[in-house]
């Protein structure tokens, strides 16, 4: 009987062109080392799709199956699922093992051949199941577990330069999927049919700008009427009628990059009720924006916008925060939590920071202006303030459309 092994090496084909260069993936273990060394930890798990993509560049797609990166001071390996053969070595900075599901835990088995046993092993937190705990307090032994997921999402917070250019063209990308998007509204047309209009335009701009990427998950939430309400309403085959209320939102993903654009429009006109509130949105926008600097709180940037709101009466109908971190984030995965504008969130603005100003109001269906109302700039901190990389107007000026 053929022996089977509970993993093994298949490095298949030659290593592909990732989304950073090799120096980039070299400062961000050579940090995260740092990090390490500081916490007395002697490896490090990471389970979830954000971290392994950000030290590593695979983004893997788990469809039930676990995947991690195990760091060590000396070596940095993936470990995937024999379902994907040579992709994720071929997609990774670094080794790669692939377990086998001959028997179960092989996953575990192949983390233990890279961290051994009895050390002190990072983890995550946020993202490790009580589950995957149980595994790896019984496979790997370790002296102690150090939750290092705060640590590592301070260190996403700064952008490299590299992480700024790529961001930037996703952020034109959005804009170009917003102008196919407002060409295609008019009376009678469905939601899903104009948001596929900017979606395509997204794709084939990605698939242009970077030729030697793998393509997944942007996508466009293109929303009418009641359906306006929440910022996260999946898209529908609705129709847009005379006078709608509508959310562009415009979302393209390059390797595990975020981009967004957001805008209030209406379809045909706009009634004066409508009018005032979006006025007063864009206003609040605009003074958010020039609140984004270095060495202001996140909690600041938000009560300032508050006090806005509440001069307006207004600020009964905000239903989220102001704004949030740009980087390796998705629908799926990922968040940068300790970027964010909210009431809660202390951290200080810092020049390398990305972060959205996306003021939203949510008006009840039985109210003169019903709908939601949002804008979404995307802007780098910079030494002495911001840059806008988002080029999409906002404003009833060029936003009533169809």
């Amino acid at each position: 009987m053929t022996e089977r092994p509970e993993m093994y090496r298949f490095h298949n084909g030659e290593k592909a062109v990732l989304p950073f260069a090799e120096a980039e993936y070299e400062a961000r273990l050579k940090w995260l080392r740092e990090i390490m060394e500081d916490a007395g930890v002697q490896a490090v798990v990471f389970t979830s799709m954000h971290n392994i993509a950000y030290y590593s560049g695979f983004l893997y797609c788990a469809f039930g199956r676990p995947y991690a990166l195990v760091v060590t001071e000396t070596d940095s390996v993936t470990i995937s699922a024999g379902i994907d053969a040579g992709q994720p070595w071929r997609r990774c900075f670094g080794d790669n093992i692939t377990y086998t599901d001959w028997q179960r835990d092989n996953f575990w088995r192949a983390i233990r051949s890279v961290t051994g046993e009895g050390k002190v092993i990072g983890y995550e937190g946020d993202h490790l199941t009580l589950q995957g705990r149980d595994k790896m307090e019984d496979f790997l032994m370790p002296l102690t577990m150090v939750d290092l997921a705060p640590a590592t999402m301070r260190q996403r917070m700064w952008k490299s330069p590299a992480e700024i250019a790529l961001i930037r063209e996703g952020a034109r990308v959005a804009d170009a999927g917003g102008y196919a998007i407002r060409d295609a509204v008019k009376e009678g047309a469905r939601e899903i049919d104009i948001a596929m209009a900017g979606r395509d335009v997204m794709e084939l701009e990605i698939a242009k700008s970077f030729p030697d990427a793998e393509y997944r998950d942007t996508w466009v939430w293109f929303q009418s009427g009641l359906n306006t309400d929440g910022a996260h309403n999946p898209v529908t085959s609705r129709k847009v009628q005379l006078g709608d209320i509508l959310s562009l939102n415009t979302f393209p993903m390059i390797s595990g990059y975020y981009t967004a654009l957001e805008r209030t429009m209406f379809a045909g006109e706009v009634d004066d009720a409508s009018l005032k509130i979006w006025e007063a949105n864009v206003a609040a926008h605009e003074y958010g924006m020039s609140l984004l600097k270095p060495n202001v709180s996140c909690a600041e940037v938000t009560q300032a916008i508050n006090a806005f709101f509440e001069e307006c009466d207004l600020l009964q109908y905000r239903t989220f925060g102001y704004g949030h971190s740009f980087g390796l984030l998705s629908h799926y995965y990922g968040r940068e939590a300790g970027l964010e504008l909210r009431e809660d969130i202390d951290t200080v603005l810092q020049p390398g920071m990305v972060i959205s100003m996306e003021p939203m109001l949510t008006l009840p269906q039985d109210m003169p202006g019903a709908g939601g109302y949002r804008e979404h700039d995307i802007l780098v901190i910079t030494e002495d303030g911001n840059e806008n990389i988002t080029g999409y107007p906002y404003g009833p000026a060029f936003n009533v459309v169809g």
